[in-house]
């Protein structure tokens, strides 16, 4: 590819002269960009993205503000212990509540719905299992959540819903949704105004730490900075293939608008591997990748039969039973996730700070990856 040939103001407005560049414009890296202004003030602060708009999953979520079902606490605390657990659990709500803080509730036009897991009657021993969690976890998480009445059994309002198929609904009363393209416009434009600047269509080819000064090798030619944080989250091996770290793609729908639909909550069904909300006047419903984990282990975007085949099914069979819905928008986002319940943030190389592997969880926990990262560059 052959380098632009720039004028020398825009070498010296746009590629030159930065102290911290943040790779990737998603709420991670737009929020460590934030924080590194707030820390440093005088500081010229750099976010790149290689696409126009950013390309991993902080506008191709499901817009859930949520830190876990009860499911997926237990398997959780099982994979990383009770510890673990709590300090993920407490990553994720301060993570959401310094996204909150960020940006306004009516910016975000977050709403408290609360959030709901379904059971099928082939989970029986899973449901049962849960519903002996609850008083647990309610014990557990309440110094994190300031409350001991999280988690009860809501399985008395399921014949309201209509849902075919599920006898047992359990639900989270801290659950939230949110409107992730606001959330990413607002952040955005508090860069901008902030003096941040932000290059859209710029991708990072290679990044080589050096003394004093890390260089980046771009699409617009070679960036140098004093301190880089890469915010790439499952592309991140393409420049440490090291990472313990594995992209997981997540396929979304969205139906055409459907009169007179009243689905207040987001809900979690077959352990959280499908999720949907209702979206204004439509259905959001995503997930499947576990239908086919090596096909969905990718960072390439895209679709498959079989995936979207299954949410058009189950949106059929179990959501909206017997309705043939129109559906007005798919796509995919690319999650990462490891071995370790928490995010990666920390020193990657001299000068090169990571701030990645939300878990899927990137809502919740993205704002506070962003401010922490920054808060151990300085």
């Amino acid at each position: 590819m052959v380098t632009p040939l720039f004028s020398y103001w825009e070498h010296q407005t746009f590629l030159r002269g930065y102290d911290v560049v943040i790779v990737g414009a998603g709420l991670v890296g737009l929020t460590a960009a934030l924080h590194t202004r707030r820390l440093r003030p005088r500081a010229r602060v750099l976010v790149l993205e290689r696409d126009a708009l950013p390309n991993g999953a902080s506008t191709k979520n499901a817009g859930f503000a949520c830190f876990g079902s009860v499911s997926e606490l237990l398997e959780q605390e099982a994979r990383g212990g009770t510890d673990a657990l709590l300090r993920v659990v407490q990553a994720r709500w301060e993570g959401l509540a310094e996204l909150r803080h960020l940006v306004s509730d009516e910016s975000l036009h977050y709403q408290p719905t609360g959030g709901y897991e379904l059971f099928r009657p082939a989970e029986a021993q899973l449901a049962q299992t849960c519903r002996d969690a609850i008083p647990y976890y309610n014990e557990l998480l309440a110094p994190v959540i300031g409350t001991n009445d999280i988690f009860r059994d809501a399985s008395s309002q399921l014949a309201r819903l209509g849902f075919v198929g599920v006898d047992v609904m359990l639900e989270n009363k801290a659950e939230g949704a949110l409107h992730t393209g606001r959330m990413m416009e607002a952040l955005l434009r508090q860069a901008w105004q902030t003096g941040i600047m932000v290059l859209h269509g710029c991708a990072v080819q290679a990044v080589e730490p050096g003394t004093g000064l890390v260089r980046l090798q771009t699409t617009l030619g070679a960036i140098e900075a004093e301190q880089v944080v890469l915010a790439t989250n499952a592309f991140s091996r393409q420049f440490f293939p090291d990472l313990d770290l594995q992209p997981g793609r997540g396929q979304v729908l969205v139906t055409e608008p459907i009169a007179g639909l009243h689905l207040p909550g987001t809900f979690h069904y077959d352990k959280g591997y499908y999720y949907f909300r209702q979206v204004e006047n439509r259905i959001l419903l995503g997930g499947g990748r576990h239908l086919d984990f090596e096909a969905e282990a990718t960072t390439e975007p895209g679709l498959t039969p079989l995936v979207q085949q299954q949410l058009e099914q189950l949106l059929h069979d179990v959501i909206l039973p017997g309705r043939a819905l129109r559906i007005d928008y798919r796509w995919s986002g690319v999650m990462a996730f490891g071995t370790a319940l928490e995010p990666f943030v920390g020193l990657l190389a001299p000068g090169v700070f990571g701030a990645l592997r939300c878990n899927g969880m990137g809502v919740a926990l993205g704002a506070g990856v962003g401010k922490r990262v920054v808060e151990i560059m300085m």
